[in-house]
């Protein structure tokens, strides 16, 4: 474990040398992903300037859940962002190939390739938010829910990291599968809000195909409403294991069938 923790801090400190060497992109993307997801909070205060209840859920509880949502999401964006490139270019241009020469788990070396910083501002938008719900009264803080809350996020990143990898593998065998990723990663999306308001076939899709809200609103609602734990949190760990093993077996089975393009 001290050897691998030892080369991460070696690829994460040769990562933010190359990134610092252009300061102006860095709080472009920071500002850039404040901007969005500030957006996002101004198209709810707007939703309830007209509608008081969406679907029975108060637009304190949307914050929540929208705050929530962007967490384990932001996580998931600043330490394994470089799983895209696997999908697009990686297995065209034979670039995986020194993944497979050098003595450490090609997966260790695509989650220490990239740190993408600007996911900053998401982790910034989605921690306020939860702070505000704290602050006025949205949610209770309490040792047990705090210790719940680590462990949320925690599957919640194992789910967006999950279905990532699932996606991106797929390369393997179409050589690009980029919009795939894309279509599937797009429907986190429709889990920064409640499901429950959408119709049923994007409920399902949601929650049991591309289980995003599985790292989002089941696991809020525990918080908001103190749902039953078992179909909240400890679903949520359940998924994002089987969610875990699904995607790493398909990337497993992928580097079995890889063919180098000689270059």
């Amino acid at each position: 474990m001290r050897y691998y923790i030892k080369i991460y801090r070696l690829f994460l400190s040769q990562y933010i040398k190359s990134l610092m060497q252009s300061k102006l992109n860095f709080f472009v993307g920071m500002f850039g992903s404040l901007f969005v997801q500030a957006s996002g909070i101004v198209f709810l205060y707007l939703v309830f300037e007209q509608i008081p209840l969406l679907n029975g859920w108060s637009m304190e509880e949307l914050i929540f859940i929208y705050g929530f949502s962007q967490i384990p999401k932001a996580l998931d964006h600043l330490f394994a962002d470089y799983i895209w490139l696997l999908s697009s270019r990686m297995i065209t241009n034979g670039e995986f190939d020194r993944y497979l020469l050098r003595p450490i788990p090609a997966f260790f070396q695509l989650m220490c390739d990239r740190f993408q910083l600007d996911a900053i501002g998401e982790l910034l938008v989605g921690s306020a938010l939860v702070i505000m719900s704290v602050s006025n009264g949205t949610i209770q803080i309490t040792f047990h829910g705090c210790i719940l809350f680590v462990i949320s996020i925690l599957a919640g990143i194992l789910i967006f990291m999950s279905v990532k990898l699932f996606f991106a593998s797929l390369a393997f065998w179409l050589t690009n599968s980029a919009p795939i990723l894309q279509l599937g990663y797009e429907i986190s999306n429709f889990t920064k809000y409640p499901v429950s308001i959408y119709p049923k076939p994007i409920q399902f899709i949601s929650s049991f195909i591309v289980p995003f809200a599985f790292a989002s609103f089941y696991p809020a609602s525990y918080f908001i409403r103190d749902m039953s734990l078992w179909t909240t949190i400890a679903a949520e760990v359940a998924v994002s294991c089987v969610a875990w093993i699904i995607a790493y077996s398909v990337f497993v089975k992928g580097m079995s069938v890889y063919n180098s393009v000689g270059n």
